[in-house]
Order: structure tokens, then sequence, then C-alpha cells
């Protein structure tokens, strides 16, 4: 019988004694090099709520094995459970990524694991469309000056001019709207990363 290293490395064991809301970036990385504990979090953030080791367990086995959950055998399920219940999970809790109640064998996030989230790659994080506004303004907005230009009712009722003052002036406007939506994402980030040590 092989024995499973439960040892907690020294980083993650300071991290408990500290009570403090702050994470190495060797704490963070320790945490994300392992893929089962990736998938922990991707599931958790997924799943939005506390979850049972159960499902977990079987939903992880059901990825690593590329099938449904209700095709897996009770070796693969196993083999997952057993590791995430002695390794993965009392790690991830100990650096307090995750709360893990092992009694009863449930999960959740913990507040320190939006550390860790901005470095995982998932669907669930917002994404950046911007180009898509500049452009749609792009279009509108020449097509606008072309009628106004051409003199195509109803757009010939405004001097060019004034309808290429209102498009620069909607730039102006969405430019400023991206600069301060920027400004406050920045301000989150750089608030989760003072807390990374």
């Amino acid at each position: 019988m092989s024995s499973i290293d439960t040892s907690l490395p020294e980083e993650i064991t300071s991290v408990t004694e500290d009570e403090d809301d702050r994470l190495s970036k060797d704490v963070i990385f320790e945490l994300l090099k392992n893929r089962r504990r990736r998938e922990v979090l991707t599931y958790l953030l997924e799943a939005e709520d506390t979850v049972t080791l159960g499902e977990l367990a079987e939903q992880i086995a059901a990825w690593e094995n590329d099938t449904d959950v209700n095709a897996l055998s009770s070796d693969q399920r196993k083999r997952v459970y057993v590791a995430l219940y002695q390794t993965h999970l009392p790690k991830m809790d100990d650096a307090g990524i995750i709360e893990y109640d092992q009694d009863r064998g449930l999960i959740s996030l913990s507040d320190n694991a939006d550390l860790l989230m901005m470095y995982l790659d998932t669907d669930t994080h917002q994404t950046d469309r911007w180009d898509r506004w500049y452009a749609l303004l792009s279009v509108v907005g020449a097509a606008a000056v072309t009628a106004a230009y051409l003199e195509v009712p109803p757009v010939s009722l405004v001097p060019t001019i004034a309808v290429a003052a209102v498009v620069v002036v909607s730039f102006l406007g969405l430019s400023i709207a991206h600069v301060f939506v920027n400004h406050r994402l920045q301000q989150t980030v750089n608030g989760k990363l003072s807390r990374i040590e």
C-alpha cells in the first residue's frame, strides 16, 4: 500500500500561523501547480455555493477521464475522492483558499480564493469587449457622417458639421467611460495584488 504525502509545505503552514489575508506568490503557485486543485477552484467558482466532497470528486473524475459523471467507474471516483480528501482540500483549507469541513464533507470558496482566481483562465471571468463598442460607434458614425454629406433624409436636416461633432463627442464619451472602467478594474487588481507578498 502506498502512502500519500499529506505534509504541507512550509510556505502554506506559515500562512495559517499568521492568520492574515495575505498570501505569498510561492503559496499561490504551489497551490496552482496541481491540476486537481485548479479544477477544484474552477468547479467551486461555477457552483457559487457550498458543494459536497462527493459531487466535487465525481465532477473532477469525469473531467479527468473525459466522460460523464454517470459513466464513471467506482475506482475512478474513489481515486479522486481519496486524493482530494487526504491531500488537496486540506492544503487549500490551510492556505485559506477554501472552507473545508472534513467531517461533513462540505467545501466552499473562502475570501482568499479571489487571489488565485485571477491566475485561472475561466470562461466565467468577464472579458474586456471595448473593441466591439468602438467598432460599432465607428460604423454608426461613418454611416451618419456619410448620410449627412450625401444629404440623405432625415439626416440632411442637420448640418454635416453637427453630425460630425456628435460622432466626435460620442467617441469622447466612450473613451471616458473606458478609462473610468479600466481605472476601477486596476484598483481592484491592485487591491488583490497588495494581498500577495
